[in-house]
């Protein structure tokens, strides 16, 4: 499955919810109309099991299906690829393991130059933010607008744009640069994650 060119990119949110939960909150985005899925786990223990059933789900709509953090998870359930922080293992590693098809995405943070050469190295899409306040990561070190400009103009891959992004917020990340916008919150936290799916993709149809 490839990675798509743009959309809303879905993370899942797993913290205090049942399996059942996050399946059905999950269908919901998909449902709306998310593009690509990924699974982030800080807590679980049976994370095989939930990474299963969503990578089933995923391609029921025709949706990749990224791990966050875990090459050998991604292995072993087949997803379809894996999203890879600055300690979370080599790029290499991970294409010699999941195959030369496999999506690897890359977070890249405020780093131009990092994604340039991540890029160089196969990266089939590199990520930037935290462009606003987030739940999720609120230590994370925030991201520059221009950052997105100036990386438009220098790689050929897809921009991620990540951090406490909101339909309110997106349009000034998709004006400079943003292909796709990673969301957690801004679909979760919300009492229809269809609905609030479907608020992200309208933007994208224009």
């Amino acid at each position: 499955m490839k990675f798509p060119q743009q959309g809303l990119y879905a993370i899942t949110q797993t913290a205090d919810k049942s399996i059942q939960q996050i399946l059905l909150e999950v269908e919901a985005v998909l449902k709306g109309g998310a593009v690509v899925l990924q699974y982030r786990d800080k807590e679980s223990t049976n994370k095989n099991t939930l990474a299963s059933l969503l990578l089933k789900l995923c391609h029921a709509y025709q949706v990749p299906l990224l791990i966050n953090d875990d090459i050998e998870l991604a292995l072993q359930v087949g997803a379809d690829g894996v999203h890879l922080g600055r300690d979370d293992g080599d790029i290499a590693i991970a294409r010699t393991k999941l195959g030369p098809n496999a999506i690897i995405g890359i977070s890249c943070y405020n780093d131009v130059e990092r994604a340039l050469s991540m890029q160089a190295l196969g990266a089939d899409y590199v990520a930037f933010g935290r462009f606003f306040p987030s739940n999720s990561k609120p230590l994370a070190a925030p991201a520059q607008i221009e950052t997105l400009q100036k990386a438009k103009q220098t790689l050929y891959i897809p921009i991620v744009a990540i951090g406490g992004i909101l339909p309110e917020n997106a349009g000034g990340l998709l004006a400079a640069g943003a292909d796709l916008l990673a969301v957690i919150g801004g679909v979760f936290d919300k009492q229809d994650p269809e609905i609030a799916a479907k608020e992200f993709q309208q933007m994208f149809a224009t």
